[in-house]
């Protein structure tokens, strides 16, 4: 039977999948014994993301009963790196900035639970606020580290820009990495990597502009010596993270035991709420945006045409949160999200098997030179992971988007642009077997619509 990406996230069932490829260094440790009580777990995003991101693995964690308050996602203020680390960059954040913000989640969660130790997960830039950590004093208050594509050997190791946290060949890395065994004793770790298919794991630098030129990393990049090493084979950079795939070796390793299921279990009612973010400067920032209005609305799920008037209304504070709504799980839905000093944005969403309250929203990006003649403007986004890839049916109004390219997979969105006179048509988003639907908003009244994929 093949297991769709539907099936995964609405149904509740066993574990299809095969044993990952195994990879054990010289040094490797074993994980602890797992305690009668999973210990609390802190999930760390990447470079310019947004704690959200975790949702459907919250979600799976729930399904195997881990308790919403003994986990905890954290949202670093400024998500994005310096372009030097050692020079103060605006809306961007220094090693230091997210070690110390890191630390302070750790305590709070240890304070929230009461327990002596917690389990941390970061995808990619994360997994550095992660080893920062628990390198310099914080090991004691962590037992499991899992790095879910974090490039640990960087995403160039070359004598170009010695000071980005990326370089391979920089302080910073060079700095965690020195001794025989790359990992800090009393921390069990884990990484995840892929098998060829992350962007910032090749030894040519054509995925960070630099095609023809030796990056001086490799696929293993994010393998380190002493850890346990994981490769869960063809999946792409956000994957190793976001997947089920991935889900299932981040349980085993923290509870010491196979979840009960991959696939997340609905509830009968769900609450869903969370914080406006916005993009001033360019940069993404996980910093609160007041005074932004949001509408839920329901909406037919073939068409994507509103069924009613809205069913959730609110106008943010200064904590920059909304909600909570109450929907049924089997609604799909339309947020309207109108924030200061950006595009009107209309998130299109497929149904919320489950209550959450990180349901994020920030609004789309402002509308540039390439839209100027364009009517409308549908943007395809793919949060938990990129398009691409032989394995993957990527459709956008019926076509292939421009867009998306073949080969190792390059980008999480796809852009649609519409003549004038297409303004008002509702857009299907496909991608394998999620379908959305979503409406063609017009430009000229600065909207843009997202369909966003769950997974």
């Amino acid at each position: 039977m093949k297991l769709s990406r539907r099936m995964i996230l609405q149904g509740a069932g066993s574990l299809p999948f095969a044993i990952a490829s195994l990879r054990t260094g010289a040094l490797a440790q074993s994980a602890p014994t797992a305690p009668s009580d999973v210990p609390p777990i802190l999930f760390v995003h990447g470079n310019g993301d947004y704690d959200a991101l975790w949702m459907t693995t919250l979600w799976r964690m729930e399904s195997n009963g881990i308790a919403r308050d003994r986990m905890h996602a954290i949202n670093f203020n400024d998500p994005n790196a310096r372009s030097d680390d050692k020079v103060e960059q605006a809306g961007r954040s220094s090693t230091e900035d997210q070690r110390r913000e890191l630390a302070a989640a750790i305590a709070e969660l240890k304070r929230s639970t009461g327990a002596a130790r917690v389990a941390l997960v970061g995808s990619s830039r994360g997994g550095y606020a992660i080893r920062n950590v628990i390198k310099n004093g914080g090991a004691g208050d962590v037992s499991h580290a899992v790095l879910c594509g974090t490039p640990n050997h960087g995403v160039f190791a070359t004598d170009d820009q010695p000071n980005s946290e990326f370089n391979g060949r920089g302080a910073f890395l060079r700095g965690l990495n020195e001794g025989e065994s790359e990992v800090t004793p009393g921390v069990a770790f884990l990484t995840l990597r892929s098998d060829g298919m992350d962007k910032y794991a090749q030894a040519d630098g054509r995925f960070i502009g630099k095609p023809g030129t030796p990056t001086g990393v490799s696929v293993e990049g994010p393998e380190l010596k002493g850890a346990t090493n994981l490769v869960l084979g063809a999946l792409d950079h956000r994957e190793v993270a976001f997947h089920p795939r991935a889900f299932r070796e981040i349980y085993k390793f923290i509870a010491g035991r196979e979840p009960a299921r991959i696939a997340i279990v609905p509830e009968q009612s769900v609450r869903l709420s969370g914080l406006v973010t916005g993009t001033p400067g360019g940069a993404p920032t996980n910093r609160p945006v007041a005074g932004a209005t949001v509408d839920i609305f329901r909406v037919d799920p073939e068409t994507g045409e509103r069924k009613g008037s809205a069913v959730h209304s609110a106008k943010t504070g200064a904590d920059g949160r909304w909600g909570p709504a109450q929907v049924e799980p089997s609604w799909s839905l339309e947020f309207a999200l109108a924030a200061p000093d950006a595009p009107t944005t209309h998130i299109y969403r497929s149904p919320f098997p489950r209550s959450s309250d990180v349901v994020h929203l920030r609004a789309a990006r402002p509308l540039g030179p390439a839209d100027k003649d364009a009517g409308a403007v549908v943007i395809m986004s793919r949060p938990r992971g990129y398009f691409g890839l032989p394995r993957d049916v990527v459709l956008l109004d019926g076509k292939e988007p421009a867009d998306v390219k073949s080969g190792v997979p390059t980008d999480s969105t796809a852009t649609l642009r519409l003549p004038a006179g297409e303004v008002g048509r509702n857009i299907v988003a496909e991608f394998n077997e999620e379908r959305i639907v979503a409406r063609a908003w017009p430009a000229s009244e600065n909207r843009i619509a997202i369909a966003e994929l769950t997974y």
